[in-house]
């Protein structure tokens, strides 16, 4: 676990967390990679943020939590960026996506968003 981690992420969190991307690329928008993310939170776009643990060097992510809590952007991760650029259509790897809209994905999102609150309380 990276020292960047506030909180273990749950398993069924991240599954959530995946079928949210999966949803959101059929009836949302997303934007991928860290810098788009970045942009993304920044400019108050972001509905929820997503992040794969597996990522080296951590650093990469490092500033993206940070800038969620300013923002009050949820944020979440998940074990795999291979598995998280496939939940968005990728054929490689992603090791951050933002949620611009969740479309039909919103009851999921918001059960994320509740239970990363409870998880930080």
């Amino acid at each position: 676990m990276s020292v960047f981690v506030k909180f273990e992420t749950p398993k069924e969190l991240s599954d959530k967390a995946y079928s949210l991307a999966e949803i959101a690329r059929e009836s949302g928008k997303i934007k991928k990679g860290t810098n788009e993310v970045t942009k993304a939170v920044e400019r108050g776009s972001a509905a929820i943020v997503i992040m794969a643990k597996d990522v080296d060097p951590p650093e990469i992510l490092a500033h993206i939590p940070a800038i969620c809590e300013e923002r009050n952007v949820t944020y979440v991760y998940v074990p795999s960026k291979a598995e998280l650029g496939i939940s968005i259509g990728l054929d490689k790897p992603t090791a951050s996506i933002a949620i611009i809209d969740v479309g039909k994905g919103k009851p999921i999102c918001d059960e994320i968003t509740n239970a990363v609150k409870a998880l930080k309380k």
